[in-house]
């Protein structure tokens, strides 16, 4: 995929979409809601797609991020130069902290897919929005309650499709940690980008953000022995296409989002990676989805109509 569609940088006005409640500018929201769709469906193809290729997991996570760089690259120096190199030094250091979370992200639930079960692994990843709207309140944020209600409702849903099979055994609690620490991190990911995407443009944050993750999980696969090559034509097929779909088409669109549609719809939306994976893998390859997805998504998608609701109530 090409870059997404640069915003225009541009100061904070009256306006402007309120990264931290959630509300949109009045007027984007339909195309807003319309990327965050292609953005879905982007990241749906992550999972199907991992289990498809066949390389170390930290490995797939850095070249997800590097072949993106690779693709961005011609976009940032030659439109946004001038942007990347006037950066101040508030949104660098929130950018570069925000690709430092992502890449613990993936560096905490990738492996932790190996460790314990993916049910497990998978509802306790996908807590992402419990955490952001924990993280609004400690920064003094009151989000309302239909907030937290359509979060928990949304987790709920994902429970209700993945099921929750915690086991005893030393190794699979240590996956089901670094799980649950891979759903904070991308708490904290999605909040630092509402927040530098409120001066910045997609296209620079993005290239920042990517760049420092990737740096980040070289670092991480040199000093654990991840092989980094001698894939088969397959598998680096594979990889780019996992980083067109999840990568430029899911998290790029994301964090183009995100300024408008705010954290908590943003963090809830993503949610629905869950469900929209298993309706891939049955496409694809030609798995039954389980008899709990078609009502499971139907709860997803009622909490994040809570979600959405009460941000704009608050907008209005």
């Amino acid at each position: 995929m090409s870059a997404a569609p640069p915003a225009r940088t541009t100061p904070a006005v009256p306006k402007a979409a309120d990264a931290e409640s959630g509300a949109a500018p009045h007027g984007k929201a339909p195309l807003d809601f319309a990327l965050l769709a292609v953005a879905i469906a982007g990241v749906s193809l992550s999972a199907p797609l991992i289990a498809a290729t066949a390389a170390p997991a930290l490995a797939i996570a850095f070249w997800r991020n590097a072949l993106a760089v690779g693709v961005l690259s011609p976009f940032a120096w030659l439109r946004h130069r001038r942007e990347l190199l006037g950066m101040g030094r508030r949104a660098l250091g929130l950018s570069v902290a925000s690709g430092l979370v992502l890449a613990l992200h993936f560096g905490l639930w990738l492996p932790s897919l190996t460790m314990t079960s993916v049910a497990s692994s998978t509802a306790l990843g996908t807590t992402t929005p419990v955490w952001t709207t924990l993280f609004l309140l400690m920064r003094g944020h009151r989000p309302p309650r239909m907030v937290w209600l359509g979060s928990a409702l949304a987790v709920a849903g994902v429970v209700l499709l993945t099921g929750v099979d915690l086991s005893m055994s030393p190794r699979a609690l240590a996956g089901d940690a670094l799980a649950l620490g891979g759903g904070i991190a991308a708490a904290g990911y999605v909040l630092l980008g509402a927040e530098v995407r409120r001066t910045v443009s997609t296209t620079a944050y993005t290239y920042v953000c990517y760049s420092t993750t990737a740096v980040a999980l070289l670092a991480v696969c040199l000093a654990s022995g991840s092989a980094l090559g001698g894939y088969d034509g397959g598998t680096w097929a594979k990889l780019i296409a996992l980083t067109v779909a999840a990568q430029l088409l899911g998290h790029s669109l994301l964090n183009r989002v995100v300024r408008g549609l705010g954290a908590s719809t943003t963090s809830t939306a993503i949610l629905l990676e869950t469900p929209g994976a298993a309706l891939v893998a049955a496409i694809w390859l030609g798995q039954t989805p389980p008899a709990a997805a078609y009502p499971a998504l139907l709860v997803i998608l009622a909490g994040l109509a809570l979600v959405i609701l009460a941000d704009r109530r608050k907008a209005g």
